[in-house]
């Protein structure tokens, strides 16, 4: 019989969103007759068609396909650099932010990169996440076998949890007399749709500096960021470029979550120790991990996402954010007529509320679904801060944002 990485058996009993679909699941089992009826508000999943240059793009490059002399095989590993290039011109030098087209890394999804990642860290790194954070920052690390067993709170022994709570407004304090090997940071975060000033940003540039560590900065949602005066990135920040990885996608901007393409981003100044304590370029190994374990993101994919760069592209993409921050924005008001606490949904799609009267937020969930047919996300469910709160996610069809509130409204007012 195969021996079996038993760091699997760590896991908890089920990741956070195959868990709430089996709950939602058993729910429609019992009360067929409500089927049609489920509102889906958890899930941060994109409603809205895919922007029109990405698919015309898509179309000319399946076209391509079917001619020899046009026809696409294997790709570079990292991307076409056509697409990085653009990323570079797009993204990066107009908020001077220092990133080369060959420190972009072209891949299937952010939610891939931050797990994948962990192939080329040691075992031994004091890891730390925020909290709430989003699950899988956690579990691809209890897999690869960098934590121990959870304890009496259900929190893994051998993480270091930064608490994001109501006092410190969802802001974790940097620790003063810990040092911490990988940090990971999401802004806007995902899931209290808060964001990062460029002070505290640079606060922790300067602490992963001071002690050689390494953010890993998830970045997936930079676009619904409304204030220019918000850093959009790490690389923004003086002295990121030799702490810090970014990660970014077009899942959320582009509507790309059935389609996949992100990217990585590793600066070639970025240095970890190997065992005998000499330096070692990560830049190197992640490339050389790619290359190896990965095949790159399809011809026709990368030609869509390099529409997003078109001058239709921008205009479309920038609608399709618009019209989510305005889903939010209809969330939010809502809420506070009910008198509900929120947070985020301003530069973020996720709304982060106070569950009333007390409730747990599970018991807030049963709530939504079995009064008002609404699915969101319990705020336990991202970590024990989480707990008494409660994420509503934006990306959802006008339609079905508006009824939602309309049932909140009715059903909590009872």
């Amino acid at each position: 019989m195969a021996n079996i990485n038993d760091n699997y058996l760590k896991l908890q009993a089920g990741y956070l969103f195959p868990e709430i679909g089996r709950r939602v699941n058993a729910y429609l089992e019992a009360n067929p007759d409500v089927a049609n009826s489920v509102i889906k508000m958890g899930i941060g999943d994109v409603t809205e068609p895919l922007p029109e240059a990405c698919r015309i793009a898509m179309s000319k490059a399946i076209d391509a396909q079917s001619k020899r002399d046009s026809f696409h095989g294997y790709g570079p590993e990292q991307g076409y650099l056509w697409l990085r290039d653009k990323i570079v011109a797009f993204d990066y030098t107009p908020r001077n932010a220092n990133v080369a087209a060959d420190e972009i890394f072209i891949s299937d999804g952010s939610k891939c990169d931050t797990g994948n990642i962990l192939d080329i860290f040691g075992k031994d790194n004091v890891i730390a996440v925020t909290d709430p954070v989003y699950p899988v920052y956690v579990d691809t690390n209890v897999m690869a076998g960098h934590t121990g067993p959870t304890d009496d709170n259900s929190e893994y022994t051998g993480l270091h949890y930064l608490r994001a709570t109501e006092e410190n407004n969802f802001t974790p304090d940097i620790p003063a007399d810990t040092k911490l090997d990988i940090i990971y940071l999401c802004y806007p975060n995902n899931p209290t749709g808060t964001v990062a000033s460029k002070e505290y940003l640079t606060a922790w540039v300067n602490y992963a500096i001071e002690h050689n560590s390494i953010i890993m900065f998830d970045a997936a949602y930079r676009d619904f960021i409304t204030d220019p005066t918000i850093p959009h990135s790490i690389y923004e920040i003086e002295g990121a470029r030799k702490c810090a990885i970014e990660f970014r996608s077009f899942s959320k901007n582009a509507g790309f979550t059935g389609t996949r393409c992100a990217f990585s981003i590793v600066p070639k100044e970025l240095q970890g120790r190997a065992a005998d304590g000499s330096s070692v370029s990560i830049h190197k190994l992640w490339h050389r991990r790619q290359s190896t374990k990965y095949n790159g993101v399809s011809y026709i994919v990368q030609r869509g996402a390099e529409a997003v760069y078109s001058e239709a592209g921008q205009e479309q993409t920038s609608e399709l954010i618009r019209f989510y921050l305005e889903n939010a924005a209809i969330i939010r008001s809502s809420l506070a007529e009910l008198d509900i606490t929120v947070y985020g949904g301003v530069h973020a799609p996720y709304v982060w509320l106070k569950t009333p009267d007390n409730l747990s937020s599970w018991d807030f969930f049963d709530k939504l679904l079995n009064e008002a047919n609404i699915v969101g996300t319990p705020g336990s469910g991202f970590g024990r801060s989480g707990e008494g709160f409660f994420r509503l996610s934006a990306f959802n069809t006008r339609a079905n944002v508006e009824e939602a509130m309309h049932r909140l409204a009715v059903k909590l007012t009872v």
